[in-house]
């Protein structure tokens, strides 16, 4: 390692919580099962008492920023000094309306929009524990998680309110005994909380938070369908802020975001409400972006970063002809894998590089990246200043430049799960395993070749389905693909693509084979799909990552 370590000095040794209700703080892993934690830059020194919406939104008031644009929505926009006066309104609902005491958990159910945002830093704000959720999730998903975390009470938008009303149905069968009142926006009614924050127009001091309180259980958002709930403390919230955003993006406030995320994950939490209120920036929140809504946004609102995923980006690029993306400085990409097909695609439309990106819902954001002159072709980037990161063997061992093998990553966040057994397949020897297989070079440039769980072996051979997929994609054919590995008594495993055809085209045994022809003449001919089929759309998770556990069910089920 070539950076300066400043560890904590001992994990047991954090600062006494403020919470009343300490369910977060007795739920965190034991010590010895954390990563260690790197503290090695000056930004990420934070004082003792830290309240994570007093720094995004009151310093700006204070410091004299209050009438600069923060969000805007679909029907408004705020400034920092409207955000500060609706989040007042909504924590105080909190405390002295629903009567919660700091530490409870809330869950948060919404789509982007101000409001959402809003709700969630009102939250932090009143010393509670946010946990957004996504709005597509059903009330058997819904009831693990309340369960999981024991939550109290929920804020959720009047267009949600049906699988949440299950929960907290004592006849119904996926009854949450811990939920006890559900508080409902983007409503009219008198019991709503639109209603009820007009009784409070007093400013409200934020709760005495430690920079070690936890303020977010952000559930992982299920590719392997068993969602984790992570703890992340204030300082969690805040370091994220201070250096992808940074040290990469150059963040400032002058900028505008926009992009699809949701802001119940933590990509949508940080690239979308957190980086642009913590470098006084605006962000626009809109529901529902389609990709040719998402490029209108940017002409519309002279975005400078976007936040998607690489699907939206391929989508996007062809659809970008005739539309102003000149503000355009970052169009970042995280979430899975970007092909280089995707990459060059975007490149050739709209002339401006994406900014490539790996982070994770344990370590809260991204720890390696690229933009501009720094990206080298073939790589993912370099790991984002602030945190460590090397190649390892099964025995944690490095392993020499140009050699596959696991990411071990440690920074200044990583992973804590909610009283979870998997804690220990995480973290290793003071180190974050994502689960994803990297190759580094000399110069410290990472290349993504798969997760773990993704690299086939066929007769032998290791093979990176995303190496397949990004050749599939450079047929002219092919809308979208996922490549996994399926078990075979020859072989032990074969490679099985499920291919989307682009409009017009003709799904048939001759275009298999024209496939498969293809990538035997891209890359070595040992990992060419065996098995193709052509499918009308891909499983993906409400952020947009492939489900390729559900890709394997699909290749075994009964034809």
């Amino acid at each position: 390692m070539t950076h300066a370590q400043h560890p904590e000095p001992d994990n047991a040794a954090l600062i006494a919580s403020s919470h009343l209700d300490t369910f977060a703080r007795d739920s965190l892993p034991p010590p010895e099962q954390w990563p260690q934690f790197v503290f090695d830059q000056p930004e990420l020194h934070y004082p003792d008492f830290l309240n994570v919406t007093v720094e995004l939104v009151d310093r700006h008031v204070r410091e004299g920023r209050g009438e600069r644009a923060a969000i805007h929505g679909a029907h408004s926009s705020w400034t920092y000094r409207a955000l500060q006066q609706q989040i007042d309104r909504m924590a105080q609902v909190l405390i002295h309306d629903m009567g919660l005491v700091s530490g409870n958990r809330v869950l948060l159910r919404g789509a982007n929009s101000p409001m959402m945002a809003a709700c969630c830093l009102a939250v932090f704000k009143a010393g509670l524990v946010a946990v957004p959720t996504m709005p597509l999730l059903r009330a058997t998903e819904l009831k693990q998680i309340l369960d999981k975390a024991q939550v109290s009470a929920a804020l959720c938008a009047s267009s949600l309110t049906d699988e949440l009303a299950h929960c907290l149905d004592p006849a119904h069968a996926q009854h949450a005994p811990s939920l006890q009142q559900m508080v409902v926006f983007d409503s009219d009614m008198p019991t709503g909380l639109e209603a009820r924050m007009q009784r409070f127009d007093t400013p409200y001091v934020g709760h005495p938070t430690t920079r070690d309180d936890v303020c977010l259980i952000a559930f992982t958002s299920g590719t392997t369908g068993k969602p984790k709930g992570t703890l992340h403390f204030h300082r969690d919230v805040l370091a994220m802020c201070d250096l992808f955003p940074r040290h990469v993006l150059h963040m400032g406030p002058d900028d505008v975001v926009c992009g699809t995320p949701p802001i119940a994950f933590t990509f949508g939490l940080g690239g979308l409400l957190a980086f642009p209120l913590r470098h006084g920036a605006s962000t626009v929140l809109l529901e529902k972006l389609t990709p040719e809504l998402l490029l209108h946004t940017i002409d519309k609102y002279r975005a400078t970063q976007c936040y998607t995923a690489p699907t939206f980006y391929r989508q996007m690029a062809l659809l970008a002809d005739g539309v102003d993306l000149r503000s355009l400085r970052h169009p970042v990409s995280a979430g899975e894998a970007l092909p280089e097909a995707t990459r060059q695609l975007w490149l050739d439309h709209t002339g401006i590089p994406i900014t490539d990106g790996i982070g994770g819902t344990e370590v809260i954001h991204i720890y390696i990246a690229s933009a501009g002159k720094d990206w080298r072709p073939g790589t993912l980037g370099q790991v984002v200043p602030g945190y460590q990161a090397q190649i390892v063997d099964d025995d944690m061992q490095p392993v020499p430049p140009g050699t596959p093998g696991r990411l071990a990553v440690r920074g200044p966040t990583g992973c804590r799960y909610l009283n979870d057994t998997r804690q220990t397949d995480y973290v290793k020897d003071g180190w974050n395993l994502p689960g994803d297989t990297f190759v580094m070079d000399a110069d410290g440039y990472f290349s993504y070749l798969a997760r773990n769980d993704d690299m086939i072996v066929s007769a032998g051979y290791n093979i990176a389905g995303p190496e397949v997929e990004g050749v599939l994609l450079q047929h002219p054919a092919v809308a979208e693909c996922g490549v996994v590995g399926i078990p075979d008594e020859a072989r032990g495993h074969i490679v099985m693509a499920h291919v989307v055809l682009k409009p017009g085209e003709v799904a048939s045994s001759a275009l298999a084979t024209e496939l498969q022809e293809f990538v035997k003449g891209e890359i070595a001919p040992y990992k060419y799909p065996r098995r193709i089929d052509f499918v009308a759309q891909l499983p993906r998770t409400e952020t947009g990552k492939l489900q390729r556990f559900r890709l394997r069910q699909m290749a075994q089920a009964p034809q």
